[in-house]
């Protein structure tokens, strides 16, 4: 019998090593190979996609996309993402009905019991692993998603995702840039980057930037006025955009990638 992997889910740290801490104890009696962790369903989704996890370990309440969007998410792109068997791991047990309702296989309340946890992991396995994403003939660029749908005045356009510069969450909508024409779209900026995350990096939680259409990044310096009469400088950066006379803020938690990328294209 194969042993299932598993990919561990959960924005809180320490909720994470619990679970580790638990497998390692079940490492004998339900062999398993533990395939990495996430702290948030973005970086979750992408380590899918990468991995193909036959177990997800999964919290319910994470900030951005929580565990039920996130399964929503994973079995309406089953194409790109495979089947992954979901065993939800949550202290509320107030989302029973609709963990199930996405077909998760368990639902465990913390604190979880080894006991339990294997119980759990056992169930999916006699069941059966779940699918990977169906092969395909196609060579991999192909397969990748070209066009944007875009509706506007009761029609649905396709826009090349070649064609698009940046896009920027705002509110409910996200808006869509070409150089030419912007659109709103319903789709939120966590899923266009998992679809999508080959040709656009993050640069702020609120916005993605098409990779080719990095120009370069600027830095910014803001002064202001302390109690005291002393003067305070922060410095951040912002992306250069080809195409574009607009500026993107790029976060702390992103100036590391988007250095790296400058840096290695010449830019």
């Amino acid at each position: 019998m194969n042993k299932p992997t598993i990919l561990i889910v959960d924005d809180e740290a320490p909720a994470r090593q619990r679970l580790k801490d638990l497998l390692s104890d079940l490492r004998e009696q339900c062999p398993h190979i533990l395939s990495g962790e996430a702290d948030n369903a973005r970086d979750a989704l992408l380590k899918v996609r990468q991995l193909h996890p036959d177990i997800l370990l999964l919290d319910v309440q994470m900030p951005e996309m929580n565990g039920i969007q996130m399964a929503q998410y994973l079995r309406d792109h089953s194409s790109e993402y495979g089947v992954p068997a979901i065993i939800y791991v949550t202290a509320y047990d107030a989302f029973a009905v609709p963990a199930f309702e996405v077909q998760a296989s368990d639902y465990l309340v913390k604190p979880v019991r080894v006991a339990r946890l294997q119980d759990a992991i056992t169930r999916v396995v006699q069941r059966g692993l779940p699918s990977a994403p169906a092969t395909s003939e196609l060579p991999p660029e192909a397969l990748r998603k070209s066009h944007f749908s875009v509706p506007e005045r009761g029609r649905i356009l396709l826009v090349p995702a070649d064609d698009v510069l940046y896009l920027k969450a705002d509110q409910k909508y996200v808006s869509l840039h070409t150089a030419d024409k912007s659109y709103l779209l319903e789709d939120s900026l966590l899923s266009i980057e998992a679809a999508f995350s080959e040709r656009f990096v993050r640069v702020h939680r609120n916005a993605l930037v098409a990779r080719t259409a990095i120009a370069g990044a600027e830095r910014v310096v803001q002064a202001s006025d302390m109690e005291g009469g002393q003067e305070r400088v922060s410095e951040n950066w912002q992306v250069i955009i080809a195409g574009s006379p607009e500026r993107l803020p790029v976060s702390r938690r992103q100036w590391p990638v988007i250095k790296v990328l400058v840096k290695s294209e010449g830019r």
